[in-house]
């Protein structure tokens, strides 16, 4: 495949598509820039940055983070890119945050060390439906709504609703094939590269065949079980029609061994029971049975 072939392959991304986002916040000057402005914090440093294909993803395949970043002061701070419309998002969001702590945290550690940790939610659909473009849920005293720091925080931010400020044009970066905003030059920066630059483009294609070939394997996994239940269940059916048949005649010759039986017992000659339709066989066979319950 040549360079502009790779090129066609994913001009067509936004950093609103997973596959494309996994890549692009392998960056933490990326990730930072992105979470200065949702979070408004423009001291915020981000550490390190650990996404979904990383070799020190602890995490595992069962608990998607798009991009855990570590934050200067300690916290984990897991920014989630989501398209999907149909998904419940407010429990994705608490099961990650809930992976988080329990990967983070040592069995028997004081509950004073388990570290801060913020979810940082970007879908496409505002979902909570209240026509925001960013939202803080945070936990309250129903009593005097004062609120309580247990040490998560979740912010949801949306590409759909423009509330004119900085955050919501982000947001809109978020939703273009080409970004070219000088407030976000790391980001624009970097989605250059992954589209019109070799190195971007190969790590692009690299992760775009990796998920592929996961997906066909796990096609081919699926359709091996399916396959095995419905042969089996075949065979079960099978094996009943064999069993009926099978017990029918058993059925049959224990019948006509037992008339054979009490015939003889009645002092029926040999051919007498024969003339009835019985053969030499199982005439010999009621006999030595007889014989051997005596």
């Amino acid at each position: 495949m040549t360079f502009e072939e790779k090129k066609e392959r994913v001009e067509g991304f936004r950093p609103i598509d997973d596959v494309f986002f996994e890549v692009l916040a392998d960056d933490k000057e990326v990730c930072q820039e992105i979470l200065r402005t949702i979070l408004e914090d423009k001291a915020l440093i981000v550490e390190e940055v650990i996404v979904q294909r990383s070799l020190k993803n602890i995490y595992g395949r069962s608990v998607r983070l798009d991009a855990l970043c570590i934050l200067g002061d300690g916290a984990k701070c897991n920014i989630e890119v989501q398209r999907a419309h149909s998904d419940d998002h407010l429990k994705r969001a608490r099961y990650n945050a809930a992976s988080i702590v329990t990967k983070s945290t040592e069995p028997g550690e004081r509950f004073e060390n388990v570290p801060r940790v913020i979810i940082v939610y970007i879908s496409e659909r505002d979902f909570l439906g209240y026509g925001r473009t960013i939202y803080h849920i945070d936990k309250v005293i129903r009593e005097n709504g004062e609120p309580v720091d247990d040490g998560l925080q979740e912010v949801f931010v949306n590409t759909c609703i423009d509330d004119g400020t900085e955050i919501a044009d982000l947001m809109r970066c978020f939703m273009q094939q080409e970004v070219h905003d000088p407030r976000f030059p790391k980001l624009s920066s970097r989605v250059y590269y992954l589209k019109e630059e070799e190195g971007g483009v190969a790590a692009m294609c690299e992760i775009m065949e990796k998920y592929m070939s996961e997906a066909k394997a796990a096609g081919i996994k699926e359709g091996k079980e399916v396959g095995m239940k419905e042969g089996k269940a075949a065979g079960i059916k099978e094996g009943k029609e064999v069993g009926m048949k099978e017990g029918k005649a058993a059925g049959i010759k224990e019948g006509k061994r037992q008339a054979i039986c009490r015939m003889i017992k009645k002092e029926f000659d040999k051919q007498t029971i024969l003339d009835l339709g019985y053969t030499e066989f199982e005439y010999e066979e009621a006999k030595e049975s007889i014989s051997a319950s005596v």
